[in-house]
């Protein structure tokens, strides 16, 4: 500020010279050189980058207007009084804390900018006349006699108050600059155009009628659930039939299932049918940092459902806000409960004739609250079990329908081998089918390519790049095929349709595949103990050829031992408790282990039964595989030679190997 002030003081008459050195080449002062706006505006996103250059724009202007002299110099005391002694300093401007020394009188600088006429060196020249040096004021009595004595010009300047476009550009437009930074960061901190402090609002997702997209038609492996949930759809379109006859429609349908098996497409499927507005939101989505905003938002989305009704309101993963209520102090949690609670109200408080439907989804129904799932608010729980083989059959000639199929594209024995996978696993096997022949340069997709993507879905991706030592793979070729001849030898166990030694996913060497001719929903004992001998084939077979083992089996036996234990405290499959189970309470706790509802005697004996089980099986796996040491080999060098053997080879082999 104190540059602008003592510049604009002592410039009075050099002010004269700027505008007669202007007007010699034809220049107004005052124009502003930004240029005009533009006539036509085009429409543009106001970014945080824009208030970047605005500010740039105000330092740049606000040096432009209080800024230095150009040519004022900056020298020692000792200098300037040098360039006063030699008469180069010939008129001394007094400020409050410097001197500033000019070069010519004032009379003679305007004479000779008056003389300057046409010379084309003009501008040097008038550079030249505004020259002047400036320093700090020292303490120096002997300094204005030696401006008597030189014959110098000297006066003092006062300070001149500042402008009120200085002031503007101080103080006003710097806050004016940092309200609108403000307003811009907290508006951006809004979701779905809600701004910051608007907790209360619901986040709710509202899909216009007929925007789902879904129908029934596009929903597969959920023949019962379809039928379940016809009679919503139903209702929807024709609520006057349930109530003449006085019946009501169920408040709330709540979709149980395992992950990936359709529940949210089930519910998009409905409001598609039914042709009406959808509400999806998720359970975390009511539960945030401050307590009370969880019931707000429910309150705000019961209220816009009565306005638009009739609708659906679609809670996915409810257990989020769902969960059993507990005691204050141990885990409890004021936010959820109170959401929870506005929840139990809203459901309880509102008529199904509204034409207001709650669908919610969950894989965890055993930790809901038992208010929530009571007669009256969710009336009826559909569960979407993993599709059987027709189900999947199904699914694939869905998520098909837009793929180019090979001639030889047998989709019957793809769901065959997909056992187990839900219908969004399924979707994506259908997908990777699809990459899996770009990247082969197909134009359609074979068979081949579903086979490699159901491994890759169930084993992991295949990694060639890992090279093992010829010990090493020797060993895992002997590994796959204990396990293979292992559920060859074995009555009732899955055939075997793929061995490989080519390394998958994180730690799997090689990997042996076994598809299920059909669903199976029970197993006897024997068929249990079938399924631990497989697991102990790789194991045995490793001691049988080379008298010790590795710790690749270290996955085999943990799923052996699991499944022993099982079958004595689940299945009752024992001598000393084979009518009774041994339940273990499970901890809501990630990492900590739930408690036993047994004795210490019956863990011990648990314990010692478990180890008698698997010694032995695993005894009886390993004298198989000693009397059938010929088929061992020769199977295993053909895997070694080819790295991969089909199911159809295998079972050739083994069938003129394999003495029985």
């Amino acid at each position: 500020m104190e540059k602008e002030d003592k510049g604009q003081e002592f410039s009075h008459p050099e002010k004269d010279w700027k505008e007669s050195f202007k007007k010699k080449f034809n220049q107004e002062p005052g124009v502003h050189l930004g240029g005009s706006e533009p006539k036509n505006k085009k429409k543009f996103t106001f970014s945080f980058w824009y208030f970047f250059i605005i500010l740039l724009a105000f330092m740049a202007l606000n040096t432009f207007m209080i800024g230095k002299q150009s040519n004022v110099y900056a020298i020692d005391y000792n200098q300037f009084k040098s360039l006063v002694e030699n008469g180069t300093i010939k008129r001394v401007a007094f400020e409050e804390e410097k001197y500033i020394g000019y070069t010519y009188y004032k009379d003679e600088a305007i004479t000779d900018l008056q003389n300057l006429g046409s010379d084309p060196n003009a501008m040097a020249t008038a550079t030249s006349l505004l020259q002047a040096f400036s320093t700090y004021i020292v303490e120096d009595p002997a300094f204005v006699p030696l401006l008597d004595e030189k014959g110098v010009e000297y006066y003092a300047t006062a300070p001149v108050k500042p402008s009120i476009l200085s002031s503007l550009l101080s103080y006003i437009l710097p806050l004016a600059f940092v309200m609108l930074i403000w307003r811009f960061v907290f508006s951006k901190m809004g979701q779905g155009g809600q701004g910051v402090l608007s907790f209360n609002q619901n986040k709710a997702k509202i899909v216009a009628e007929g925007d789902t997209g879904i129908r029934f038609a596009d929903v597969a492996g959920a023949d019962e659930s379809k039928y379940e949930l016809e009679e919503i759809v139903d209702f929807l379109k024709t609520p006057e039939k349930y109530t003449e006859i006085g019946g009501k429609i169920p408040k709330g349908v709540l979709l149980v299932g395992p992950p990936g098996t359709g529940k949210t497409l089930l519910a998009k499927a409905v409001a598609g049918e039914a042709g009406v507005p959808f509400y999806k939101m998720r359970g975390a989505d009511f539960v945030e940092m401050f307590v009370g905003v969880g019931a707000a938002r429910v309150r705000d989305l019961f209220r816009q459902a009565r306005e638009n009704s009739p609708c659906i309101i679609f809670i996915g993963e409810i257990d989020a806000i769902g969960r059993q209520r507990v005691s204050a102090g141990i885990g409890g949690n004021d936010e959820r409960e109170q959401t929870l609670n506005q929840l139990l109200v809203e459901m309880d408080g509102f008529d199904s004739r509204t034409g207001v439907i709650i669908l919610a989804a969950t894989n965890r129904p055993e930790i809901l609250d038992p208010a929530l799932l009571r007669p009256g608010r969710f009336d009826r729980q559909v569960l979407i079990d993993k599709p059987d083989l027709e189900g999947r059959f199904a699914i694939l000639k869905i998520h098909t329908r837009k793929i180019k199929l090979a001639d030889d594209v047998d989709l019957k024995k793809i769901a065959q081998g997909a056992a187990g996978l839900a219908g969004a696993d399924l979707a994506n096997i259908a997908n990777e089918a699809a990459l899996l022949a770009v990247r082969q340069k197909r134009k359609a997709v074979a068979q081949a390519d579903f086979e490699e993507a159901i491994e890759k879905s169930v084993a992991g991706l295949e990694r060639k790049s890992r090279l093992l030592n010829k010990k090493e793979r020797e060993r895992v070729a002997y590994h796959e095929t204990g396990h293979a001849l292992t559920a060859y030898m074995t009555e009732g166990a899955e055939p075997v349709s793929k061995i490989s030694i080519i390394p998958r996913g994180l730690g799997a060497l090689g990997y042996t595949l076994q598809y299920p001719t059909e669903d199976r929903f029970l197993l006897s004992q024997s068929e249990l103990l079938g399924n631990i001998d497989t697991l102990l084939g790789g194991r045995a077979a490793e001691e049988v050829v080379f008298q010790e083992i590795s710790t690749g089996a270290g996955n085999d036996i943990s799923r052996a031992s699991d499944l022993v234990r099982r079958m004595i405290c689940e299945f009752g499959m024992s001598e000393r408790y084979r009518n009774i189970t041994l339940p273990t309470t499970q901890s809501g706790i990630a990492g900590v282990s739930g408690s036993r509802e047994f004795s210490e005697k019956a863990q011990e004996y648990i314990d010692s039964e478990t180890a008698r089980i698997v010694n032995e099986r695993y005894a009886i796996v390993k004298e198989n595989l000693e009397k059938n040491k010929k088929a061992l080999l020769t199977i295993t060098n053909r895997l070694l030679e080819n790295e991969v053997i089909g199911g159809t080879e295998f079972q050739a082999l083994a069938k003129s190997e394999v003495i029985v």
